[in-house]
Parts: C-alpha cells; structure tokens; sequence
C-alpha cells in the first residue's frame, strides 16, 4: 500500500505539495480547519493560485487525495508537513496556529514516522518550539522515535517555470537519521534536494530568501518614487539594468506585497535577531518601511495623475484590477472614490483569503466597464485579464505592474 502523507494546511503552500505528493504516489491527506476549504477542495474546486482544477481532479481520480476537517483522519500516516499559517502580531511571531496544529497530530505519531515543518520560522523553532509539542504529545522522542525536520517553501505564485518538482529544495533534521528521512522524502517529490547540517541553517535560509525579495522590491519600489519626479520611465531604467549578464537580479516596482506570507517572512528575521542578538537589522526595517508605504504611494500617485485630468479621487469611478494589496482599495473608499474591482479569486462563495472591503462592488473587466471607469488602477499581475483590451477601452490607466503601455497610461 502507498505511503500515507498529511499535509497540515490546504492553502497557497501545502495545497500545491499536496498535488505533487498524490503525483508521487502518495496516499495524502489534505488536513485543514476551514471547513468551507475542506467542502470546495472535495468538490473539485481547487481555490489556490497555481492548482488547477484539473490537477484537483486528477488527484481526486487517482483515489489517493482527500481533504479534511477531521484530525482523526491523520491517523497511522508515515509523514506529516505542517504549513499552517504562523501570523505575526505586534511585531512578533504568534506560534499559537502552528502550536495547535501540533498538538492535534502528535497523538498520531508513531515510531518510524517523520515530522517536517515548512511553516515560517525563526531560527530555532523546530527544535525549541515544535519538537517538546510533539515529543510531549507523542510521547516519543524526535531522533531516537521518529524524523523531525525542517524544510522552506520555495514558490513563486503565478510562475509557470517553477513548480514544486522542479524547484530545488532544502532540507534538514535534528539528527542524520532525520536528515536522511527528510531527504528521501522530498526525493520522491522534486529533483534536487539541498541538504544543510540543522533545522536552524534551513530556517534562517527561508528567511534570507524572503528578505532578499523584500529589499529588491523596496529598491525598485523608492526607485521608482525619485524617477517620476525626476521625468524618468523607471521601467525603462530597470529593464536595461537587467540585460547584465552578471552582478545583477532583475527587479520591478510593485503596489505592495500581494505574497500573503512576504510580510510574515520579513519581520520574523528582526524580530528573530532583536531577541537573540539585542540587535536592530536596519536593512530589512528600511525595506519594510518602504514596502508598507507603497500602498500610499500607489492613491498619491492616482490622485497627482486625475488632477492634471481635471478631476480628483473623491467622486471619480476608479476600476481596480486585482485586489491586492486591500489597502489601496479601502484607501480610495475612504477619499469617497467610487470603487469597482475584477480579482478572479473573488466568486460567489467568497474567498476566505481575500477580504473585499466595504463599498467595493465586484465587477467583470470586460470593454463597457472598463470605458466607464474614470481610471482603471492595474494591481494584480495575474495573466487573466487582457491586457490589450485594458489599454483600448479605458480613457486613463494607472499601472503599478508595467503591463500596458500607450498614450492613455500611466506607469508607477
């Protein structure tokens, strides 16, 4: 009989391992609180960007995937991945989810099986945090009993290049017997593992990545604040900067974080190291500060360009393209803008992950709305919306994703 995996989480990170797992010939078990998540995913609807339904009913097909509610449907696995969700509140990590869901399964564990956490973490929280859960729980001990470790997802929603198969991944565990259980299991899943010599390494990786993402996007996003003061297509700029072949990684500005999981990641690392180290990390607080403002930044920018347009954000009929980040909407709602929205995550059941703000009206982009928008605001860089109709049939574009261009847009 196949092995059975549970994958605590069915969101953005465990929904999509979930899919490649069944593909690898796992027997998995998709387990989630949300009991809405748990109903639409059982009937075929898949609710994350980069699963399609397609997949979703392949692995229903292959009789070897179902979600659940139910913890007691976590019984007699051989691997377990926990990807709750960890929030951050004032400032710090809020464990408590990530608590929960461990000491839910811990009274499945059983000798031989093998525990990872792909959650977001500080540097220690597999060791300190999750392995007295599960040990206490269990009442067996991680190394000697059962395989703990540790390992970051790495996605990029949207990307159709890079999938869970073809991404290299890192990998840890408490001890050599866990690294090699770690190891083999991702094995079967993608083609390159990346072993490190402790969970700790692999945490602080995850987050050295995310900051990384952050501070790129900050320096494009301030760049492209000095360029329209300056007169100059920033777009433009970062585009030629990208064609050195060394030295350099392509970046773009954006509206905000649309990776729900980005802004977790970037203020985990000061936090982590204001509590080990007593120390500030001034890099990565700078590239917060700029990337929390650009929300702002986006309504300035909107209302400078319907100013020389002789009208003002106040009354205007302004259509968004996506809906995050939600700030920018709930901005505009509160200056008494008249708000419009198209976001395919938004349908008639509502979307648990997404949050349409009060005074928002959810339309579909098609040619008669789009001419009757005063501006349409291009926040999502989703590659459902066409973006030559866009250009066409609105009188005046704000774009924040560079995705349109002519005589009537407007860049960020």
């Amino acid at each position: 009989m196949a092995e059975k995996l549970v994958v605590v989480g069915q969101g953005a990170a465990g929904l999509p391992l979930a899919m490649r797992a069944v593909e690898a010939g796992f027997r998995v078990v998709g387990l989630d609180e949300d009991e809405w998540r748990v109903k639409r995913l059982n009937a075929g609807e898949p609710c994350v960007e980069g699963v399609g339904a397609g997949a979703l009913a392949a692995a229903h097909a292959s009789g070897r995937y179902t979600a659940s509610a139910d913890v007691a449907d976590a019984s007699g696995f051989d691997v377990c991945v926990l990807t709750v969700p960890v929030p951050v509140r004032n400032g710090a990590p809020d464990l408590g989810p990530l608590g929960t869901a461990a000491g839910r399964t811990a009274p499945f564990l059983r000798p031989g099986a093998t525990v990872v956490l792909e959650s977001v973490a500080y540097p220690g929280t597999t060791e300190e945090f999750l392995r007295p859960l599960l040990e206490h729980g269990s009442g067996l001990c991680a190394g000697d009993d059962f395989h703990l470790g540790h390992s970051p997802r790495r996605a990029a929603p949207g990307n159709p290049r890079w999938r869970v198969g073809n991404t290299p991944k890192v990998v840890s565990g408490v001890d050599a017997a866990s690294l090699r259980a770690v190891t083999d299991f991702y094995g079967r899943l993608v083609r390159e593992t990346v072993p490190v010599s402790s969970p700790r390494v692999s945490e602080l990786c995850a987050l050295l990545e995310s900051a990384r993402a952050h501070v790129d996007a900050a320096l494009a996003n301030e760049l492209s604040m000095f360029a329209a003061q300056l007169g100059v297509d920033v777009w433009e700029a970062l585009g030629a900067a990208a064609t050195t072949p060394f030295g350099h990684a392509a970046m773009t500005p954006g509206p905000g974080s649309e990776d729900p999981c980005l802004p977790l990641d970037v203020a985990y690392l000061p936090w982590g190291i204001r509590r080990s180290v007593g120390r500030t990390f001034r890099l990565v607080e700078a590239a917060n500060d700029v990337n929390a403002h650009m929300p702002a930044q986006v309504v300035d920018r909107l209302g400078l360009a319907l100013n020389r347009r002789c009208r003002s954000i106040r009354g205007s009929r302004i259509l968004l393209l996506g809906l995050s980040p939600v700030e920018v909407a709930k901005t505009l709602c509160r200056l008494g803008a008249r708000v419009r929205a198209a976001d395919p995550r938004v349908d008639d059941c509502g979307a648990p992950d997404l949050v349409v703000p009060a005074g928002v009206e959810i339309v579909e982009p098609d040619a008669a709305e789009l001419a009757r928008a005063d501006a349409v605001v291009v926040l999502g860089g989703q590659d459902c919306y066409d973006y030559d109709l866009v250009q066409r049939a609105s009188r005046f574009v704000f774009d924040t994703r560079g995705l349109c261009r002519g005589p009537n847009v407007e860049r960020l």
